[in-house]
């Protein structure tokens, strides 16, 4: 089966900033081609992707990562029968999550001396469910505890029967979000998820200095014998031109979406909602360290975005070398020669020319260079082609799998 992934490279300057800081409070770094360069993690864009889902996707198709899902469970068992107490609610949703996942369920140690209410069970790491998911497990709960039985509950559950729809439950109708992502069941292997998506860390094009910032706050009330600031501190940054990529398995994530589902298990549409949220997503996300401080608020400058049919292919390495400043200042337009210059080479040698479609989305004079590369797109144009294009290679797929179903059944 020939694959279909989908390779997205991105152009972005960010002014002074602190995106993504270490264990110090400074900007995270990392030495590529020699140098130092300014790096933003794959899990504080991936964090950032994920929630720009909540104004792109409709709750239903997202997934709650937590410690607290029991308390999650439990709200939702509520919900359905509001009889219940929170207490008994709790610990009906803590046994069908154990069922469910073999994680542990346990009341923290750290539980506040302020918290009078029945104390809620964690698990003992972050546990990633979809809403259908946290649904199937509270409409089980309710009906294994009818009336808040708890004991009936947990016989229910005895049952192998009772058991696996559990199991099932929590390893059917995965959310987008996991769909994409993955997700790891330490305790049950055969829930977790392989990830559809990957995303590099995000590199600077040229070598990068941290600098700092001191700073001091006046006391409102001070008066003219005091002077001084109330506080002074200090404050790590930077600023960059980033090269940033993720790479898509459409076919993975297509899998992903069905496990368990209706639609033959292979949803087209659903798998084309995925994948344009996630672009739009990625392309316009911003990881919020330090944004009130900054205010870096910026967009891409230019956006490449290629189809592949065997594997991903970065473009970090035409920025092995660092680009230098230009002759007026700046680091964007060299940035964007090196591409035009690397990628026709790389893919003409690699055999890769005309193996895919590509659009380029650029924003003025300095991305000219990227010309060449794509048709010229802008954001809705682009979301629109990708969406048709992974309609019209799936389809064809979808439509052959059920005609060979059909052939194999008796009588056809």
């Amino acid at each position: 089966m020939t694959r279909l992934i989908l390779d997205i490279h991105i152009l972005q300057t960010v002014p002074p900033s602190n995106l993504n800081r270490d264990d110090t409070g400074a900007p995270k770094s990392a030495t590529y081609g020699g140098v130092q360069r300014s790096r933003v993690s794959s899990q504080a864009w991936k964090r950032a992707t994920r929630e720009a889902f909540t104004e792109l996707l409709d709750k239903s198709e997202l997934g709650v990562r937590t410690k607290k899902v029991a308390e999650e469970l439990a709200g939702r068992i509520q919900a359905l029968d509001p009889s219940l107490t929170r207490a008994v609610a709790l610990e009906l949703a803590a046994t069908t999550i154990e069922t469910a996942t073999g994680s542990k369920v346990a009341v923290p140690k750290r539980k506040s001396k302020e918290d009078t209410e029945d104390p809620a069970g964690e698990s003992g790491y972050l546990m990633f469910l979809s809403d259908r998911q946290f649904n199937a497990l509270a409409a089980l709960a309710v009906e294994g505890g009818t009336g808040g039985d708890v004991k009936a509950h947990k016989d229910f559950l005895k049952i192998k029967a009772n058991k696996d729809r559990a199991k099932q439950a929590a390893d059917t109708e995965h959310s987008v979000d996991i769909a994409l992502f993955g997700r790891m069941v330490a305790d049950s292997a055969d829930l977790s998820v392989d990830a559809a998506v990957q995303v590099a860390h995000a590199l600077s094009v040229h070598p990068v200095e941290v600098e700092s910032d001191y700073y001091t706050a006046v006391d409102d009330r001070n008066t003219a014998a005091e002077p001084g600031a109330g506080m002074i501190g200090t404050i790590d940054f930077n600023s960059a031109t980033l090269y940033r990529y993720a790479a898509v398995d459409v076919n993975r994530l297509q899998e992903n979406l069905g496990s368990g589902g209706d639609d033959e298990n292979r949803p087209v549409e659903s798998t084309r909602r995925a994948v344009t949220a996630f672009l739009e997503g990625f392309i316009t996300s911003l990881p919020t360290g330090k944004i009130n401080t900054f205010g870096n608020q910026t967009l891409p400058a230019a956006v490449i975005v290629k189809i592949r049919s065997r594997r991903p292919i970065s473009y970090v390495g035409a920025f092995e070398r660092p680009v230098p400043m230009g002759e007026n200042g700046g680091f964007l337009q060299d940035a964007c020669e090196r591409l035009a210059e690397f990628v026709p080479a790389l893919e003409d040698r690699y055999g890769l020319t005309g193996n895919g479609q590509g659009w380029v989305l650029r924003v003025g004079d300095e991305t000219s260079a990227l010309d060449g590369l794509g048709a010229e797109v802008s954001l809705p144009e682009l979301l629109t082609a990708v969406g048709d294009t992974v309609v019209a290679r799936l389809q064809p797929e979808t439509a052959d799998a059920g005609r060979d179903r059909a052939a194999a059944e008796p009588g056809a």
